[in-house]
């Protein structure tokens, strides 16, 4: 780890394929000082709530993105889990993490942790790097869910990211065969609810003649509000559109 302009570089290394090989690129991180911070009064009224986050669900229109995926050979689930990583990313709050020292820090990029089904067991859990390109992180997805180890265990990633303290990523988990219309999360410990937002992404329906996906949302209400999340939302839309035009 090096000094930054204006906060730190650390080198990651993410395993592709599963401890195969390795992707290493280099990261920005700031952290923030509190006194001067926009957000300061926010996160000190909310820091030591016994559950500090906020848990929205909505609908999102997914009718065209999913027959467009399907007639281009793509996975629908790729083209959602991007365009909620690229609605994440371009939002800062949404970027905002608690490190093990409790200092507020933020990411210039996360990635997704998201669990894959495995057959003859539950799940892996699995680091895809974000790429703002679509067809690039499709690719490179593709490859590393394709190279999932039957055996090991499912938790390896969470593993490494909580031991390392760097929360650089979200997690999101697909229930494709459950609709929903509200979620609770798990509570890790008292004070840190979750360190990094969630995401859970339900079955598609229809719904006066369009196919809408339950989509739910936690995050840290010290970091993000109600019009952050209103943001996030309509970009995760406004990029479905586009992945049909493109």
């Amino acid at each position: 780890m090096g000094d930054g302009d204006n906060g730190f570089v650390f080198i990651r290394g993410v395993p592709f394929g599963h401890r195969r090989f390795w992707v290493i690129f280099a990261r920005m991180k700031q952290i923030i000082d509190i006194n001067t911070w926009e957000r300061r009064d926010n996160f000190a009224f909310f820091q030591n709530f016994l559950n500090p986050c906020v848990a929205v669900t909505t609908e999102i229109d997914c009718g065209l993105a999913r027959t467009v995926a399907k007639r281009r050979g793509h996975s629908f689930f790729l083209y959602y889990l991007h365009a909620v990583a690229r609605a994440v990313n371009e939002i800062e709050e949404f970027r905002y993490r608690l490190d093990k020292q409790g200092r507020v820090i933020l990411h210039d990029q996360v990635d997704i942790l998201t669990p894959i089904a495995v057959p003859g067991r539950t799940f892996y859990s699995t680091r895809l790097p974000y790429h703002p390109d679509l067809l690039a992180f499709h690719r490179e997805a593709r490859a590393i869910i394709e190279a999932i180890p039957q055996d090991g265990d499912p938790f390896y990633e969470e593993h490494i990211i909580l031991n390392e303290g760097e929360y650089d990523i979200f997690l999101l988990s697909a229930v494709p065969d459950l609709y929903f219309t509200s979620i609770s999360y798990t509570l890790a410990e008292p004070g840190r609810a979750s360190r990094f937002p969630m995401f859970v992404a339900g079955k598609a329906i229809e719904r006066e003649g369009k196919l809408v996906m339950p989509l739910s949302c936690q995050v840290h209400h010290g970091f993000v509000d109600g019009a952050h999340i209103a943001r996030l939302f309509a970009l995760i839309a406004k990029h479905l559109e586009e992945y049909c035009e493109a």
